[in-house]
């Protein structure tokens, strides 16, 4: 039953995407954001307090209900199915990335660049249209593993209490797990606790990606293994250049968080490379919808061998 289940959230999420009332993201959101304004303070251990706080209550939370349905006869895969719905966010990343990539075609920069802090935390107000092309890409990338393979893994692996968890911990590092002068110290917890349960994701997919490459597999595979450990994430690194050699293009380059200014490596580098564009993005779009099927299946599978 929790392929059944997994596979539910699945479509659940390509036909309809985030509920779009009382999201229950939002709702724990505005509880982290309640929590933090108490418990803020510019050390490692209360950040620790916080982040573990949070994941494993959220963790707990999915435990305690979905054994509740249990208890009621119906089993534990409704909860499965509700909390990977939950979890998921593939339908609105890719929209939000089309609607994106239609700006920067139609020469609406300026709408482009309200709407990718939705995608992104960079500083947009600099960007002219191909280097908005390029973070919504590596957007595309980074977030087919965090909104689309974690979830149905841990959803696999860990049940209703992992997939909240993960989601939990996913959703901590956005809002305090950047390096900025507040968060620097107290978001470090939760940075590292995001970059722990997004490791087997971004492996998973990374090696899926390579798998959807069709006849650019080979290069996708020498990408991957040549520049994957260059970014400074962990795990983004390794979806992000993935893409690039599936897709022909060199990602990395110059950008800026809080008005920081980054230089990430290229990703991508080699003869008949290019730098992306708006077309890009929809390109991407659909190697992030086959890598989450692929990711569909891998989990199920994964779960029906257990």
């Amino acid at each position: 039953m929790t392929g059944t289940a997994l596979a539910g959230a699945y479509v659940a999420d390509v036909l309809v995407g985030d509920p779009r009332r009382l999201h229950p993201v939002a709702g724990f959101g505005q509880l982290a954001a309640g929590l933090e304004a108490r418990a803020y303070a510019p050390r490692r251990r209360r950040g620790i307090a916080y982040a573990g706080t949070l994941v494993a209550g959220a963790g707990l939370a999915g435990e305690l209900l979905a054994r509740a349905g249990d208890r009621a006869g119906i089993g534990r895969s409704p909860a499965l199915a509700l909390f990977t719905w939950v979890a998921l966010g593939g339908r609105s990343l890719t929209r939000t990335a089309v609607r994106l990539a239609d700006h920067v075609d139609e020469g609406e920069l300026a709408e482009a660049r309200r709407l990718l802090p939705s995608l992104c935390g960079r500083d947009p107000d600099a960007l002219d249209g191909d280097g908005l092309s390029r973070a919504a890409l590596e957007s595309v990338a980074e977030n087919t593993s965090d909104a689309v393979v974690g979830a149905l893994l841990w959803g696999a692996l860990a049940g209703p209490g992992g997939v909240l968890a993960y989601r939990a911990a996913n959703t901590l590092d956005a809002m305090v797990g950047h390096r900025s002068p507040r968060y620097e110290r107290f978001g470090w917890a939760a940075a590292r606790l995001d970059d722990a349960l997004g490791w087997p994701g971004a492996r998973a997919g990374a090696g899926l990606t390579v798998l959807c490459a069709g006849a650019a597999r080979g290069r996708t595979w020498r990408v991957l293994r040549r520049d994957g450990r260059k970014h400074p994430s962990p795990n983004a690194g390794r979806m992000e250049a993935a893409f690039a050699g599936a897709l022909g293009l060199r990602l990395g380059g110059p950008l800026a968080y809080d008005g920081r200014v980054e230089l990430r490596p290229s990703l991508g580098d080699g003869p008949g490379m290019r730098a992306p564009n708006h077309t890009d993005i929809r390109r991407a779009n659909r190697l992030s919808s086959r890598v989450g099927a692929a990711a569909l299946a891998a989990s199920a599978a994964a779960r029906s061998l257990r």
